[in-house]
């Protein structure tokens, strides 16, 4: 499940459209809306569609069904990208004539360095067959989903997904504000250096008297207990409940 990000617009995103050609399937339609509609994308277009508008594409849609109506159906994918400053093609396939490809995240940045206002198409072809190679010849570049080679068989709506995925998220990172540590704002202070080396002195003294660290051949067992607290990056409470864990250990050492 996604999260509405009301603090954060994405305006780059509203200059591309998703463009299905010759779609069979109305719940491929449909389950694309919704795809799209989780990413913040609006603008549908379907070349030829087999069956549109369909009840079958409204239920799959689960709620994206303003995409559904508001989805343009062109008879041509000429007409579907005639205004667009760059045109990417969903591609499985290599081809004889090498051609410009790139995967997602790549794909991701070219359309977010294109000049503003500059009308952008991911186009996408049938179920079975893809785009022919007449229609991935209208595509400034190709895109290809690096799936597993022994089960690369992508639904058309989940690539959607993943496009749109990566497009949302290279134009987030381009505008967020930096995270805090954790990425979130953490609710006790660091514990400080001081009070880090009070705790593995305090541990350094408590294996000593359990023999479990022998001090006239320490070897490297402290210098790993620094390393694995330090990558935790203890906060004061935290700290303080380690060396409250040894001081129970030192009371009980030293009961009759």
């Amino acid at each position: 499940m996604t999260e509405p990000d009301s603090e954060m617009t994405f305006p780059n995103l509203q200059q591309v459209r998703v463009v299905m050609v010759h779609t069979s399937h109305p719940g491929n339609i449909g389950a694309a809306a919704r795809a799209m509609k989780t990413m913040g994308f609006r603008h549908l277009v379907l070349v030829q569609p087999r069956d549109f508008p369909s009840a079958t594409a409204t239920a799959m849609a689960s709620g994206a069904t303003d995409l559904l109506d508001g989805a343009v159906v062109v008879e041509t994918l000429q007409e579907a990208i005639a205004d667009c400053g760059l045109v990417v093609g969903a591609s499985a396939r290599s081809r004889t004539l090498p051609w410009p490809l790139v995967n997602p995240r790549e794909m991701a940045q070219q359309v977010l360095s294109m000049p503003d206002n500059s009308q952008v198409a991911l186009v996408l072809g049938r179920e079975r067959s893809g785009l022919t190679n007449d229609e991935l010849a209208c595509c400034h570049c190709h895109v290809n989903i690096p799936a597993n080679p022994d089960y690369s068989s992508l639904n058309v709506a989940s690539a959607v997904q993943v496009l749109t995925y990566e497009l949302r998220m290279s134009c987030q990172a381009g505008q967020e504000k930096p995270k805090p540590h954790w990425g979130v704002p953490w609710d006790q202070p660091p514990a400080n250096a001081g009070q880090l080396e009070s705790l593995f002195q305090h541990w350094e003294r408590v294996l000593v008297d359990i023999d479990f660290l022998n001090p006239n051949n320490p070897r490297t067992l402290m210098s790993k207990v620094r390393r694995l607290i330090l990558r935790a990056h203890p906060d004061e409470v935290e700290a303080n409940i380690l060396r409250g864990m040894l001081s129970h250990v030192d009371k009980h050492l030293r009961k009759p």
